[in-house]
């Protein structure tokens, strides 16, 4: 979370539901001269828990902005979420999941205990100016999330960059369904290494991240970031070795330790392996009795 001073006092992100993160964020607030009470409008950078989760312990904030995509999110869209539940389970059905992984589904709302509830007063698109902030640029990130949003202060590079690039550990771009029935699925790792491409194109100083130490070096990182993905990748295309593989037999291979604790996650770093090569030409996908499998192209 980020406090920035201007025509209002803004808060960019709301932590996590918890009392732990409630009572730091009053303290710090505290220490800068400030209550809870003094926040006027929130930011948001996109819509994940652990971003969303204060939103409605400021009395007298009746301003939040960010992505259009944070809504649902933030209103409890139930048939949104019912929607979110059926995508998963086709897809999972799609992609060759056993039953017994399916219990995942049942936690895909568990993360919602640690969010908040409100609404967005206005809807922030790339180019927009922050309200209140003009000074910060709004750019659009998606990858880690589809609501992902930046902001650029071009006066000196301040980025604050949500969770599109961490210093000391590596952002997934996560799965999540289209937004309506006719429209493709979003390739969020294709997504995010655009989103990297495209903040080359500022000249970005300091960096403020969503997640550990502020940071300067912001070049350097997207570089190693893109190689590591691409090392990934290749490491996925070696597992093709003359057979035709669904995304949960490709996922056992890649992730043994860790695809029964970590479904989801695991599941998300797959297939955007998956769009990776695919989108190389290194492989091609087809429908076989209902199950979803690529192949090496010739």
């Amino acid at each position: 979370m980020y406090l920035i001073r201007g025509e209002s006092l803004t808060l960019v992100d709301a932590g996590v539901k918890t009392e732990q993160a409630l009572n730091l964020l009053t303290k710090q607030l505290d220490d800068l001269g400030y209550k809870l009470a003094d926040i006027e409008q929130i930011v948001l950078t996109h819509h994940h828990p652990d971003h969303i989760g204060l939103v409605g312990h400021f009395p007298n904030v009746h301003n939040i902005y960010g992505h259009r995509l944070n809504r649902p999110w933030l209103v409890r869209d139930e048939e949104f979420f019912k929607r979110y539940e059926a995508y998963f389970y086709e897809l999972y059905q799609l992609s060759g999941t056993p039953k017994s992984y399916q219990s995942f589904l049942k936690t895909l709302r568990s993360p919602l205990k640690f969010a908040g509830e409100s609404d967005l007063l206005e809807e922030l698109v790339d180019g927009d100016r922050l309200p209140g902030h003009p000074e910060f640029k709004v750019i659009e990130t998606p990858g880690h999330a589809q609501s992902h949003l930046a902001f650029y202060r071009e006066t000196d590079g301040a980025f604050i960059g949500g969770d599109l690039l961490l210093s000391n550990s590596s952002s997934n771009p996560l799965l999540e369904p289209p937004e309506s029935v006719d429209q493709e699925r979003p390739k969020p790792l294709l997504q995010y290494r655009n989103s990297l491409q495209k903040c080359l194109d500022y000249q970005i100083g300091e960096v403020y991240p969503g997640h550990g130490p502020i940071f300067s070096n912001f070049s350097e990182l997207v570089a190693k970031r893109l190689e590591k993905q691409e090392q990934r990748a290749r490491l996925a295309f070696g597992l093709f070795k003359g057979n035709d593989l669904t995304p949960f037999m490709l996922c056992q291979n890649l992730f043994p330790n860790h695809i029964e604790q970590q479904f989801g996650l695991t599941m998300s770093e797959t297939m955007g392996q998956l769009d990776y090569l695919e989108d190389k030409g290194f492989i091609v996908k087809y429908i076989e009795q209902g199950k979803l499998f690529y192949s090496k192209t010739n």
